[in-house]
């Protein structure tokens, strides 16, 4: 499938988008049999990465990050994960993407000399912890809480569905310190594995995405101190709203990238496969409908870098965020339900990648606020 090369993405960019490409081919693509098993993507993966310089894109240099200064390269990584599986970019989304800038922004010195240089290298390997089993897409309603002892914290509740929960070694937890204040009274605190108190459930046994380590977490009586708080006591879900759209909007990159690949293998497979004596894709139905799947990916490609663009500047909005969320993953998952439609009941089978994408990517109309959260966002910028 010819698609018009991106217009948001330099030289630089796309040099490297070759350099992503180089590291999956080697440290991904063979190991993949082995990801699905595992639950997880392994350790050495992370240190691969770290070492070919993938982790360190929102890192100043003087931690050992590339410091690059541009959302721009945080989207062709994604994209790059994406074509592969859903999970990759999910997990390097979380470690790369989403993590950094809690801890570049709103650390104290000390702590980013301490945490840093290991989240680049792939040696601390991170996550963060919002979800809680009562709480869904409402993270003001949390009921984890950290209760003053002296000059500690205590942190005692429990998070679900956390990406990269099983095997990280630092999770930034957002708890309940001035239940008072209800939103107002939330802070974030990064919670070192070792810490007594802190354990890990089990590896959640999810429709799709098997590659990723998705993990219940448990905090009974963890103390922290005031070296691990992040942000500003009860600045909690400020700064979570501050740091959201660009969560959503790795979200956005990485639907668009992985349903476009998909519908190029596809098309690929409706060209070669025969019914009634003519390939499927060229019946009158199917062509019309691959020209209908393929418009909707251009328009939507030129939506999702047109705020890619507007990121990029910092000026992507929490609604442009929302409205890009929403949209690209309704796509994705109307495409992919097409593409398993036109392989038959090969895309029923999980031999195929398509039946793969097609369940990795339900979730993506429920993560990072499900969608109906979107449209309410949306509806209170409009007025409503």
């Amino acid at each position: 499938m010819a698609l018009p090369p991106p217009t948001v993405y330099s030289a630089d960019h796309e040099a490297f988008r070759d350099s992503v490409r180089q590291f999956v081919e080697r440290s991904v693509r063979p190991h993949l049999d082995e990801h699905i098993e595992r639950k997880a993507l392994p350790r050495q993966f992370w240190l691969d990465a770290g070492s070919q310089g993938l982790l360190g894109l929102e890192v100043p240099e003087q931690y050992g990050g590339g410091e690059a200064g541009d959302y721009r390269f945080n989207a062709v990584l994604l994209e790059e994960c994406a074509k592969v599986n859903a999970s990759l970019a999910s997990c390097m989304g979380i470690h790369a993407d989403i993590v950094p800038p809690y801890l570049t922004k709103l650390t104290t010195e000390e702590q980013r000399k301490r945490w840093l240089p290991g989240v680049v290298s792939g040696e601390i390997l991170t996550a963060i912890a919002m979800t809680e089993p009562s709480g869904g897409s409402d993270l003001a309603a949390l009921k984890t809480t950290a209760v003053r002892d002296g000059a500690d914290w205590v942190l005692d509740g429990s998070k679900t569905f956390i990406t990269n929960g099983y095997s990280a070694d630092l999770i930034i937890v957002a708890a309940r310190t001035s239940p008072e204040k209800k939103a107002r009274g939330i802070t974030l605190f990064a919670v070192e594995a070792d810490r007594p108190g802190f354990s890990r459930g089990r590896k959640l046994d999810k429709v799709g995405q098997p590659e990723s380590d998705t993990a219940e977490l448990f905090f009974d009586g963890v103390r922290v101190s005031d070296a691990e708080v992040v942000g500003e006591v009860d600045g909690g879900f400020i700064h979570m709203m501050q740091n959201l759209p660009q969560e959503r909007l790795g979200c956005s990159v990485s639907n668009l990238a992985h349903a476009e690949q998909i519908l190029a293998e596809t098309l690929e497979y409706v060209k070669e496969r025969k019914a009634f004596g003519q390939q499927v894709g060229s019946f009158q139905h199917n062509k019309f409908l691959l020209a209908e799947l393929a418009t909707k990916i251009d328009v939507t490609r030129a939506f999702v870098e047109r705020y890619v663009a507007a990121h990029a500047q910092g000026e992507l909005s929490a609604t442009d965020a929302a409205k890009a969320k929403w949209w690209t993953s309704e796509i994705q998952n109307e495409v992919l339900d097409h593409c398993v439609q036109l392989y038959g009941g090969y895309g029923y089978m999980n031999e195929y990648r398509v039946a793969r994408a097609w369940r990795d990517a339900r979730v993506t109309k429920i993560w990072a606020g499900t969608n109906e959260i979107m449209k309410e966002l949306i509806g209170r910028d409009l007025g409503l």
